[in-house]
């Protein structure tokens, strides 16, 4: 008799769906098992309004927890910048696969760079982190930019420029690469100008806690490096107090000498959404072998940025 097909929870954009079916790829090919996609609609999806106004990211995980918890679906795929960073209970982060590329990119008219851009162009990003840098990046070029609040799938952003009604958008990359679309990006944005939001390009896999034979087998396509990685950048997040929707970019990296891979870098910044005001710090240790050292370089980190005036720039903080 052959096992019933797993039941993938998802929810139902464009990207959503490529990104849960790369991971169905990858569980059939592990299990021999059918891996059949459940789509999933969240407030975050129904929603018109403003993330910072309704809760943050977090309101596209939280439907989909709750079919787990239910049993409509046996394990789901969120973007892991959209997970809170406090555990859901009676769930696991069974796999964090391969980061994709955690670059912001940019999709300006007449294939224009940022740098090209001309003084006080219109960029759309629902992000605060990106306002906050991009408009620091400007002012850095001795130019002013104007950043619009956008929300929207991807087809629905990059029209606010086809259309005229914006000079660029800002996008990020895994999420273009994951659609097939990198074509479209005219400008990538260097990370010492623009840092990801912690977790960008990566993938959660959850599952419920009780289920330990799919949490096995989830945990083959987990990637070390990724985690840890992403493992400190939340952990700065969390140590800042701040929601997902906060203007907080954060990654680590790893540096090699050679083929040899020696420390971990972890940078991070904090500003006003106008840019006036940034604060930006970077530590470096040895590369994380565990959960707890990880997120000791993410505390490390914050609490020098709190040092610095963190918290009084990220406006009301989450607890």
């Amino acid at each position: 008799m052959t096992e019933k097909a797993l039941r993938l929870g998802t929810r139902r954009s464009k990207l959503a769906m490529a990104q849960s079916g790369l991971v169905a790829r990858a569980v059939r090919e592990l299990t021999g098992r059918e891996v059949e996609l459940v789509e999933v609609t969240t407030y975050g999806d129904t929603s018109r309004e403003h993330l910072a106004q309704i809760g943050g990211t977090g309101v596209f995980v939280a439907a989909l927890r709750e079919a787990l918890l239910a049993g409509e679906v046996d394990f789901a795929v969120h973007s892991l910048k959209d997970l809170p960073t406090t555990p859901a209970e009676g769930l696991v982060l069974a796999a964090v696969p391969r980061r994709e590329d955690p670059r912001d990119v940019l999709v300006a008219r007449d294939g224009l760079t940022f740098a090209e851009l001309p003084d006080g162009a219109r960029i759309g990003t629902g992000s605060p982190r990106r306002m906050a840098q991009l408009n620091a990046a400007a002012r850095d070029h001795g130019r002013t930019v104007e950043t619009v609040a956008i929300r929207g799938n991807v087809d629905t952003r990059i029209g606010y420029v086809r259309s005229g009604e914006l000079d660029a958008v800002v996008l990020a990359a895994a999420g273009l690469n994951r659609l097939g679309r990198i074509d479209e990006a005219t400008d990538f944005l260097p990370l010492d100008t623009v840092l990801p939001a912690p977790g960008q390009g990566a993938l959660a896999i959850e599952c419920t806690a009780q289920d330990t034979a799919l949490t096995a087998v989830l945990a083959e396509l987990d990637d070390p490096e990724t985690r840890a990685a992403v493992t400190a950048e939340r952990a700065l997040l969390a140590a800042l107090e701040a929601g997902c929707s906060a203007p907080v970019g954060a990654l680590a990296d790893l540096l090699a000498d050679g083929q040899i891979v020696k420390e971990m870098r972890l940078r991070g910044v904090v500003g006003t959404t106008d840019g006036v005001t940034l604060v930006q710090l970077s530590t470096t240790g040895p590369v994380p072998s565990t959960h707890e050292q990880a997120t000791a370089l993410g505390r490390e980190l914050a609490a020098e940025m709190l040092a610095k005036g963190a918290a009084g720039l990220m406006g009301e903080r989450a607890q």
